[in-house]
């Protein structure tokens, strides 16, 4: 049995502001901007509306999936890049979708525990820069030729070159696999809408009011209170000031005409009922309230708590469905109480599949082993802006942008309670509940 004492106890934690860049689609306008540039940007520019010296920061922690080759610890080179001090430590999680809402859990901590007052945490990601890799032959070959001494000994090496070992590996499909059941993140949630009865139309409806929702919020400028301007490469003389995947005039009939992208023959999940493959980064600063409030900061929010749970990997989209009640407990709190919820949109099978758990008290019996269903995740709460279906799912930064447009919301419509919550590849779920200051 966990303990959620931690929750309880100790100085509260404020989610004191933060800021994201526009997401753009892979291969798209940021496709030559590396993960370390897109959160070098963002952080500098956050740092600076808040007026926060880089020297009061006491640790960094950012999220990341796909490490650049040429970044190892991509936090620590981030953080030096963006100016904060030398002396400062940085590290990297790693938890898949999840891996920006396991910095903002580590940031928590950290403070909690009294072991920092101001810690930055958040997520960066380039899938554009998500390298292809030579296979396992051609590398072979290659060390081969760089162990052979002699001119004989380089072509015998050679000798053996066959074309197929140019074949390469990529690195975004191989990681996007899962490795323990062997099915690939669009073919659980094909599996998911095959046992839930989730039929194709309900699915692009869904992804029909994302768009209709982002677009919404994009027009009515509620997203510009989160967005960095990034400028674009190579001149860097314009600027991307919005999401790139929100479409303006999408039609149920548009997403009728995809064919299903991971089943051909009887498959329901398109790519246009899916999330894009994307770039972007996301940043917030945590504090300590006393401290946070000394420097006359007026947060975004409080964390209340998080939780994470594991589950079939075949069933991975689930994972909120196991982690959010936790989430819920620790908290002190139930569904009832929740005003507004961000649910990452990997899938719209995937999200129908959670609400459907959500509501089942025969689910909550059997695989949460509770009396009652966690209970509705009502469609006038959930992602009122959007979500990644529109937004996109630049995987190593999603958990900060779900907190960060969650927390600005709730300003917004005064809202007590929020839940953020996402599934994660390889079988788990990740759940953050967070509290307007009153």
């Amino acid at each position: 049995m966990a303990n959620t004492e931690i929750f309880k106890e100790g100085p509260e934690v404020w989610v004191v502001d933060g800021l994201r860049s526009p997401f753009a689609k892979s291969g798209g306008v940021l496709k030559d901007m590396k993960a370390v540039q897109l959160g070098v940007h963002v952080l500098r520019d956050l740092l600076y509306r808040m007026s926060l010296d880089p020297k009061t920061i006491d640790e960094v922690v950012l999220g990341n999936a796909g490490n650049p080759e040429d970044a190892a610890n991509i936090s620590r080179i981030f953080a030096l890049e963006a100016g904060v001090p030398q002396s400062v430590p940085a590290y990297t999680v790693h938890r898949n979708c999840a891996s920006a809402m396991e910095a903002v859990s580590q940031g928590f901590i950290k403070i909690k525990a009294g072991l920092a007052d101001t810690v930055v945490v958040g997520g960066t990601e380039s899938m554009s820069n998500m390298p292809l890799i030579f296979s396992k032959p051609m590398t072979d070959l290659f060390a081969k030729l760089m162990t052979a001494k002699t001119p004989a000994a380089k072509l015998q090496a050679l000798s053996k070159f066959r074309p197929g070992f140019l074949k390469p590996i990529i690195a975004i499909q191989e990681g996007l696999t899962d490795a323990v059941c062997g099915l690939n993140r669009g073919e659980t949630a094909e599996l998911l809408a095959r046992e839930n009865g989730i039929t194709r139309e309900e699915q692009d409806r869904f992804a029909l009011k994302s768009h209709e929702k982002a677009v919404k919020a994009m027009e009515s400028g509620r997203f510009k209170k989160e967005i960095s301007p990034i400028p674009v490469p190579p001149k860097y003389d314009t600027f991307l000031t919005e999401d790139v995947g929100p479409r303006k005039g999408q039609t149920l009939e548009a997403l009728g005409k995809l064919k299903p992208y991971f089943d051909r023959k009887n498959g329901t999940v398109t790519v246009g009922n899916a999330c894009p493959i994307t770039d972007g980064s996301c940043m917030l600063v945590l504090m300590r309230a006393d401290k946070a409030k000394a420097a006359g900061y007026k947060p975004l929010g409080r964390i209340r708590s998080f939780a994470y749970a594991g589950l079939e990997p075949e069933r991975m989209g689930l994972g909120p469905a196991y982690s959010s009640p936790k989430a819920l407990d620790a908290a002190g709190i139930t569904m009832k109480d929740v005003g507004l919820v961000e649910v990452n949109e990997a899938f719209a099978a995937q999200v129908i599949s959670v609400q459907k758990m959500f509501a089942s008290r025969e689910f909550a019996q059997k695989k949460l082993g509770r009396a009652e269903a966690t209970g509705e995740l009502r469609d006038e709460i959930l992602n009122v802006n959007g979500g990644a279906i529109a937004l996109g799912h630049p995987v190593g930064t999603t958990g900060a942008r779900l907190v960060l447009t969650l927390l600005k919301e709730m300003q917004e419509r005064d809202v007590q309670f929020g839940l953020a919550t996402l599934c994660i590849g390889g079988g788990q779920g990740g759940s953050v509940v967070v509290e307007k200051v009153q």
